[in-house]
């Protein structure tokens, strides 16, 4: 009994050569809800959260990937590329530098990404505007690059969906940023001239000049759920009014209820939508809409709002 208890103890060790390791992108935090949430079930959700239904940014590339028929997306303008017309420079900031950084994390050359594609089989213009290079603010190439795709819309007698998630104007390029909001509207109003509608999208959060040109100078505005759209933000308006705003204030939902926007409409139904909406303008009947809706990689076939408005 002695010799058992002082015998040398024996340490399990493990026949594998390598013990298997959790992927550090195995979870994603919900930024609306603080829970954890599988990864790939957030991606496959088209990222948004399966508990609380907040709606994550997506980047330009994922919003083609989610709206477009596979194969159909033919980018256009590419090549555009910004300048530092006004050599802006400050202790914090330097343009020149920081525009070419940003070149080199997104591999893109600017905020805006525009091209031709088909929805449903149905060809439009496309117009995406990335939160994520510079908070999407609109400078000379962002401005050129919607007046190109509104111009070219007309010119091929298809629609113009914009999406627009944007901090508004660019301010290192000063007066020439928003010289963009004239320049957009009037290639906008062209577009109206051959009868061809503008469908914007809008996606938090959209302010600034922005909103205050093409966003709002749409035939359709639709907003995902509980998206900030604006001109000023809400303390700078509490500040210039004296006056404490609603709680809701600003959200889509708020502006939906004023009547500033015609519907909100969930990430999973958006592709559905815009199926039904741009058949009507191009005069298909409903039996060939369902069945194009049917045929829509199962993404939904709701209309939130849209059929409260326009049956």
């Amino acid at each position: 009994m002695k010799d058992f208890l002082r015998r040398t103890p024996r340490y399990f060790t493990s026949n594998r050569k390598s013990e298997q390791q959790i992927p550090d992108d195995l979870w994603q935090k919900c930024s609306g809800c603080n829970e954890l949430i599988f990864s790939k079930q957030f991606q496959d959700n088209a990222k948004v959260c399966p508990r609380c239904g907040h709606h994550e940014r997506l980047s330009a590339a994922e919003w083609i990937e989610l709206l477009l028929d596979p194969g159909s997306w033919q980018e256009h303008d590419a090549d555009l590329l910004p300048t530092d017309p006004l050599g802006f420079v400050s202790p914090k900031d330097n343009y020149a530098k920081k525009l070419q950084n940003l070149r080199e994390s997104t591999g893109r050359q600017d905020a805006a990404v525009c091209g031709i594609g088909t929805i449903g089989e149905l060809p439009l213009a496309v117009c995406v505007s990335d939160f994520g290079f510079m908070g999407g603010s609109m400078g000379s190439v962002v401005g050129e690059k919607i007046a190109r795709s509104a111009e070219r819309a007309a010119q091929l007698g298809v629609p113009l969906l914009t999406i627009n998630s944007s901090g508004g104007a660019r301010m290192h390029e000063g007066i020439l940023s928003l010289m963009q909001m004239a320049k957009t509207s009037v290639a906008l109003a062209r577009l109206g001239e051959v009868g061809q509608p503008h469908i914007s999208l809008l996606v938090d959060p959209c302010y600034g000049g922005v909103t205050a040109a093409h966003a709002s100078s749409a035939d359709i505005i639709v907003a995902e759920p509980k998206a900030h759209i604006g001109f000023a933000g809400p303390r700078v308006i509490e500040q210039t009014i004296r006056q404490k705003l609603p709680a809701d204030f600003q959200t889509a939902e708020f502006l939906l209820q004023h009547g500033m926007i015609d519907a909100v409409t969930p990430r999973a139904e958006l592709r559905a939508m815009l199926t039904r909406v741009i058949g009507l303008y191009n005069g298909r009947s409903k039996t060939e809409e369902q069945a194009l809706v049917a045929r829509s990689n199962g993404r939904g076939d709701g209309l939130t709002g849209y059929e409260e408005i326009y049956g």
